[in-house]
């Protein structure tokens, strides 16, 4: 039986919001985080939703996800269910969901909004938080690879490795991974199977419908972390790394030390973003413990790889697990700290220590 629009409809038709659809029933992180994010946009921001299968009422939406067997961006039509749908998103092989859809051709209006709040928040001028694009391609691509695919393949789906090719070379996972992902988080806000439901039809629905909005809530927030992160301190410490990066051979004619300066800033994962450009590969870097006056200096090997223990050039052998004058005597430095005693990293009570003791590493 069809579904009664004028009891589905939650729209005033004079407050000038937008309906969004998506489908009723069994819902999943997809269509969770799609609608979050098209209300996270002012266009959507007071859109009423619906939840239905029926045709009829889904003409009636100004925008409708994950149903309706239609992908038509001109008529804000974002479904992958239909046979034929193989639309990636540029540069991936993983097939789209709902929540890619949206993020496909809403994203890049999110990240430039995100960065003007964060550039409010700074008390920067917002205007030049997003003067340049290819801040914005950058995140649009990154937080599509660190967050949105996830739930792209999950939908899908797509496992993250080849079963067969696990299995061949005997790889055996260890222990469960007790559900923690985006899906299984939405997927357990569903209604159990002998959880109590209301005999009125409208009554159960409203219900599965308050279900489904906690769960969008709750990915969203999730969305938004991210989001927030990526665009307030993401990339400032980007910016930040990039200025020590372009500045590296002041202090080493091969640029083997980098030297960030002011605040201490994540530093690992956008290095070698750019030294795979190709330049020449850090062995040291240098940093404040804080940013008071005095503050202690920090010199820090660079692993091999962003997660190997191994360090490309650790600290000389004689100078681990000794600490302040012993230090200074065995090193031939003044000021040391310390030099940890698997050689990773080293301090000393000034930045002229700490280039020092970087510079006779280099040699040794």
């Amino acid at each position: 039986m069809a579904e009664s629009a004028p009891k589905r409809l939650k729209t005033d038709s004079t407050s000038g919001s937008v309906l969004v659809g998506t489908h009723s029933g069994h819902f999943h992180a997809d269509e969770a985080l799609a609608v979050h994010m098209l209300r996270m946009l002012p266009t959507y921001r007071d859109s009423s939703l619906v939840r239905t299968r029926d045709p009829k009422i889904l003409e009636t939406c100004h925008t409708v996800v994950d149903v309706g067997g239609e992908y038509d961006a001109q008529r804000n039509r974002y479904d992958h269910h239909q046979r034929g749908f193989t639309t990636t998103f540029p540069g991936k092989n993983t097939k789209l969901s709902s929540a890619g859809l949206v993020y496909m051709h809403f994203g890049r209006d999110l990240i430039a909004q995100s960065i003007q709040q964060a550039s409010s928040k700074a008390n920067a001028d917002a205007d030049a938080a997003v003067d340049s694009s290819s801040d914005v391609e950058l995140l649009y691509n990154k937080i599509y690879e660190n967050f949105i695919e996830a739930v792209d393949a999950h939908d899908n789906g797509i496992s993250r490795y080849d079963r067969d090719a696990l299995q061949a070379a005997g790889i055996e996972q260890r222990f469960s991974s007790g559900g923690f992902t985006l899906g299984a988080m939405v997927g357990r806000l569903n209604p159990a199977w002998n959880d109590p439901k209301p005999a009125d039809a409208d009554e159960a629905q409203q219900a599965e419908d308050q279900l489904f909005l906690t769960a969008s809530r709750r990915i969203g927030e999730e969305f938004e972390r991210t989001l927030d992160f990526m665009t307030g301190a993401w990339l400032p410490a980007r910016t930040i790394v990039q200025q020590a990066f372009d500045q590296r051979t002041k202090h080493d004619a091969e640029g083997r030390i980098l030297v960030i300066e002011g605040q201490s800033v994540p530093w690992k994962e956008h290095l070698y973003t750019l030294e795979g450009e190709g330049n020449p590969s850090v062995l040291y870097v240098l940093y404040a413990e804080g940013t008071q006056p005095g503050a202690k200096w920090r010199i820090q090997c660079v692993p091999e790889t962003q997660d190997s223990f191994t360090s490309r050039k650790p600290l000389p052998e004689a100078w681990r697990g000794f600490r302040d004058a012993e230090l200074d005597g065995v090193s031939g430095v003044d000021g040391c700290v310390f030099v940890h005693a698997a050689g990773f990293i080293g301090g000393n009570k000034t930045f002229e220590g700490a280039m020092e003791m970087a510079t006779k590493a280099l040699a040794l």
